[in-house]
């Protein structure tokens, strides 16, 4: 068989030649997050804990038992502002101490200490609201009539 005779040189090849391609401009660079270390993490942690652990003890967080989900949203979100309005106080209020709590200047007074005076800036402020007018006894509930078993709702699981 007799040798074909070549058509196409070497440097053709049988493909196109390859011609480069415009680059795309690289996506920018996003701001990397500060990374708390191992010690702010902890304060944080501690932080929050100490704040829970405020709130049930002295704002009785924990003491109502709401018998809806919104009643519980509610109840929270009644804490979280009363919390709100104990920081907000730290500069009005003087430092009322127990005698073996340290003096600390107005801008840095816990949200305990603060309590301990709000009392106090309440009859101060006052209210807005009128006297309240008696209007009797009220009926209540007629003798003889029980109220129900309160309605029990599931416990709300997070899944894996």
């Amino acid at each position: 068989m007799a040798a074909l005779p070549l058509l196409l040189t070497q440097s053709e090849g049988l493909h196109p030649p390859i011609s480069p391609q415009p680059q795309r401009p690289p996506p920018p660079r996003q701001t990397q997050l500060a990374v708390a270390g191992p010690a702010e993490l902890v304060t944080c942690d501690q932080t929050i804990e100490h704040t829970i652990r405020f709130w049930k003890q002295t704002l009785h967080w924990t003491l109502p038992r709401p018998r809806t989900p919104e009643q519980a949203d509610r109840f929270t979100w009644a804490v979280a502002a009363g919390y709100a309005q104990l920081r907000l106080a730290r500069t009005i209020v003087t430092d009322l101490r127990l005698p073996w709590e340290q003096p600390l200047a107005p801008d840095q007074l816990t949200p305990e200490r603060v309590r301990r005076r709000f009392r106090a800036v309440l009859a101060a402020v006052g209210t807005p609201a009128s006297a309240p007018k008696p209007h009797g006894r009220s009926p209540g509930r007629p003798r003889g009539t029980r109220r129900g078993p309160a309605p029990r709702y599931p416990a709300i699981k997070l899944t894996a």
